[in-house]
């Protein structure tokens, strides 16, 4: 369990992300939430200088569909990575179990599949207090944490084409 912040990063040690195109897949279900990682993932893209326009963002129902919703936009956008937002919070059934499960693999599956690299920002807490200190509350935003990692693997992904626009 996280203990630490999630919302330091160092733009130093990030590449600049103006020439990259982002794609976002949020989940409707449990929105206080997702919405403030989605704000977290954004404003960190621009910081990191993504360019507002490079930025897609897609609502699905819930995080079981965020699975669905990459593989669209992944077929059907111009992207260089993908952050898959979503929160499933411990209930009373095995529900929350299936759904972690379901995503996860999903999600792998997609990053086997496809050239496009898509990031795991799920949170799956056993509370809702701690899924709000997750997104901005007392342990930071994980969508600003998963914007530097989308940023980093846009940059990995098309490794080849920077390094031969710079000669090497």
């Amino acid at each position: 369990m996280a203990t630490t912040n999630l919302s330091y990063y160092d733009k130093t040690t990030i590449p600049n992300a103006k020439s990259f195109r982002f794609g976002i897949v949020v989940s409707e279900w449990n929105s206080e939430i997702t919405k403030n990682l989605q704000k977290g993932a954004i404003e960190t893209l621009l910081d990191c200088g993504a360019i507002k326009e490079n930025i897609v963002s897609w609502d699905v129902p819930g995080s079981f569909e965020l699975v669905y919703g990459c593989k669209k936009m992944i077929q059907s956008q111009k992207i260089d990575a993908i952050i898959a937002i979503g929160n499933v919070i411990q209930g009373e059934t095995k529900h929350f179990d299936f759904v972690c499960e379901g995503v996860t693999q999903g999600i792998v599956d997609l990053n086997i599949k496809y050239e496009i690299p898509v990031i795991f920002c799920v949170l799956t807490d056993n509370t809702k207090q701690q899924s709000l200190d997750r997104s901005g509350g007392k342990l930071g935003n994980k969508g600003i944490e998963c914007a530097v990692a989308a940023v980093k693997m846009a940059a990995l992904k098309n490794i080849d084409t920077i390094t031969e626009n710079i000669g090497f």
